[in-house]
């Protein structure tokens, strides 16, 4: 019984939502579950929050020698970014 989470960016809209249900539906295919079986979790996060929930803890666990060479410089928030 998988439980997918999403986190996202804060402020979408609800047919942006329907994620979930293709996400369901998709996850139950591929492991031919029942749609019943599959849960889906959407968590809305404020730049600052996407920083430090998601971006940071991910940099510290799978990339923190990344952060140790010199120069770096995380990058900004998705709300401050340019690109």
């Amino acid at each position: 019984m998988p439980h997918v989470i999403v986190k996202l960016a804060a402020g979408k809209s609800d047919a942006q939502k329907e994620l979930t249900a293709a996400i369901v539906r998709e996850t139950a295919g591929i492991l031919d579950y029942g749609v019943d079986a599959v849960s889906v979790s959407l968590e809305e996060l404020t730049a600052t929050d996407w920083f430090e929930q998601v971006y940071e803890p991910d940099i510290r666990g799978k990339w923190s020698t990344l952060t140790k060479q010199p120069g770096y410089e995380p990058p900004l928030p998705f709300a401050d970014r340019k690109d």
